[in-house]
């Protein structure tokens, strides 16, 4: 029996070493003019991602999008190029820890920090005195609150906020269900870098896909793309790190939840119903009863988490119909 035992070792061991140590994967020709299109600045020694765009002549607006958990600014190439039609300027950037910026290990990462590079690419890009409008999703969601209760409480680099777009992100603890690995990645503690290790792509677009409604899953080659992100500067390592913010939205749930139900600023939530994160309809009664200043707009019934990806037509609609009713 040991000699058996022994025999497995000797052959697993270099094989999970092997495994362990594989390379990311290469960009897809769209992931590499993605990338090529963009830029980078330096936040506090890290360097971060970021598209900025011209659009509309005439327009001076600007619009400012925010991606979700655990994707990146990829996220708004289904509808880049129609928000460039109807805004003179659209920016994204990939948060500190996704995508295509640095993804420092043993890193304390925090929606704060988050806001703060937002602030600090606002003002690199010469547009801390403008008027923005915030479009955002998921992860993006809980930043942008962060964004909007400094706003409102005239904090010092704050932006200036002209509107609020928010989608599918987990306002509220009460009515979010993060999935399974993501609780277990963010509590599991010295268990967690095995566990990141440990993740390959099969185990990552089985999860991703479950948050897609059945008739709008992402192709392979979108699947595809999502992973190459998150491997890129090998992102899979600080995944358990980044993931504190689930428990930083429980902990500062009155900060953030505060500032949406006492905001001035216009206000405006695309949903996507089929959302097993944020389940409809306790999520969307939720919202409705707290932030009653706001709109609401319910997409079609078998549009999940991701609705920009899997309803770009009718998300573009729904914000343009926010935009142009103030």
């Amino acid at each position: 029996m040991r000699e058996w035992w022994l025999l497995v070792g000797l052959i697993c061991v270099p094989l999970m070493a092997v495994y362990l140590h594989i390379p990311p994967p290469a960009l897809s020709p769209a992931l590499q003019k993605w990338y090529n299109s963009g830029e980078s600045f330096n936040f506090k020694g890290s360097n971060i991602f970021y598209r900025d765009s011209l659009g509309a002549v005439g327009s001076s607006d600007v619009v400012v999008l925010l991606h979700g958990f655990p994707t990146s600014s990829y996220d708004w190439n289904k509808i880049w190029s129609a928000l460039n039609q109807r805004f003179h300027r659209v920016v994204a950037l990939d948060f500190l820890g996704f995508g295509f910026s640095d993804k420092p290990r043993g890193h304390r990462y925090s929606v704060f920090e988050q806001a703060s590079v937002v602030e600090a690419l606002l003002a690199h890009l010469g547009l801390g005195g403008q008027r923005v409008n915030l479009l955002a999703h998921d992860y993006g969601d809980t930043v942008a609150l962060e964004l909007l209760y400094r706003s409102d409480q005239n904090r010092t680099g704050h932006l200036t906020i002209n509107s609020l777009c928010l989608s599918n992100g987990g306002l509220f603890p009460e009515t979010h269900y993060p999935r399974w690995i993501q609780t277990v990645l963010k509590d599991v503690g010295l268990l967690s870098p095995v566990l990141t290790r440990l993740t390959n792509y099969m185990m990552f677009s089985r999860s991703v896909g479950q948050v897609f409604g059945p008739y709008t899953q992402p192709t392979d080659e979108e699947f595809w793309d999502m992973w190459t992100s998150l491997r890129f500067n090998d992102g899979n390592l600080v995944m358990d790190s980044v993931l504190q913010f689930l428990n930083q939205r429980a902990k500062h749930r009155d900060r953030w939840v505060g500032a949406l139900t006492s905001t001035l600023v216009p206000l405006h939530m695309i949903y996507g119903p089929l959302d097993p994160v944020n389940p409809h309809p306790d999520f969307l009664l939720r919202y409705k009863y707290l932030v009653q200043r706001s709109t609401v707009t319910l997409l079609d019934k078998h549009v999940g988490h991701y609705p920009q990806l899997e309803d770009p037509l009718g998300f573009l609609n729904a914000y343009y119909g926010f935009i142009n009713s103030f």
